[in-house]
């Protein structure tokens, strides 16, 4: 075979070989990104929340005793004494679970003259009680006479944030999917498919609140002082919010 012929035919090699890579190339490229079908369609935001009221069921009160004097330790002196005997009131009723009773604020500071100087001390301390026992609570509110009520507030128990916030979410998930299937309908499309999504809960419950015409003097316990109470409702929201992905089918 002459050298002329030797080259054509090396040169139709070269270009044969060319093109398959040039197609092959362009095989694998399309082999790596997704097709039209397999691509998402319209992503679409959605929130859909669910709610239930619910008793409250833990009482929680704060009893106080404010002292002054001219001496730090005779006013130090008073207010532990107003705390140990309220304490010891309090320790009656204690129950795990029922009443919890814990000490709180117990501070003692200067009193200063208009002129400068202090001419004075004044001090607070604390009794902080709650529970579930709630007629034990505000029974309790009338037997202690060395301190007055500071706030009272109620609140949910853990064991009743569980047991209701359960029911709450499941329904809440439930709108939040019955909202996609209608949207994805709307925009015509015949089905959806859920991306991320996120589930926050919240207890609705008012803080505690200053009680100044519940405050009694230091006088004989009578079963009559006791705390008039009503537990009222606390709302258990639960919100699931997210994209879904609206597809064809």
């Amino acid at each position: 075979m002459s050298q002329a012929k030797m080259s054509k035919l090396s040169k139709k090699a070269l270009l044969s070989l060319l093109v398959l890579m040039g197609a092959g190339g362009a095989a694998h490229a399309a082999a790596g990104q997704p097709g039209v079908d397999s691509l998402p369609r319209d992503r679409l935001n959605l929130q859909a929340t669910a709610s239930m009221e619910v008793t409250r069921d833990v009482l929680g009160v704060t009893f106080t005793a404010t002292k002054e004097g001219s001496d730090a330790a005779a006013v130090q002196a008073a207010l532990k004494q107003a705390l140990d005997t309220a304490l010891a009131e309090a320790r009656k009723l204690a129950k795990p679970g029922q009443v919890e009773v814990q000490t709180g604020n117990f501070s003692l500071y200067p009193r200063y003259a208009p002129k400068g100087g202090i001419n004075g001390w004044q001090g607070t301390a604390e009794l902080l009680v709650e529970g579930k026992d709630i007629a034990a609570i505000a029974q309790l509110t009338g037997r202690v006479n060395s301190m007055t009520i500071a706030r009272v507030g109620y609140s949910l128990s853990k064991e009743q944030r569980q047991k209701v916030e359960g029911d709450v979410v499941k329904q809440a998930i439930a709108n939040f999917k019955a909202r996609a299937a209608d949207y994805a309908q709307q925009f015509g499309y015949g089905g959806y498919s859920i991306g991320e999504v996120n589930v926050n809960s919240m207890d609705n419950s008012p803080m505690p609140m200053a009680a100044p015409q519940l405050r009694f003097k230091a006088m004989a316990a009578s079963a009559d002082e006791a705390l008039p109470v009503e537990a009222g409702k606390a709302t258990v929201s639960v919100t699931v919010g997210g994209t879904v992905v609206m597809t064809l089918r």
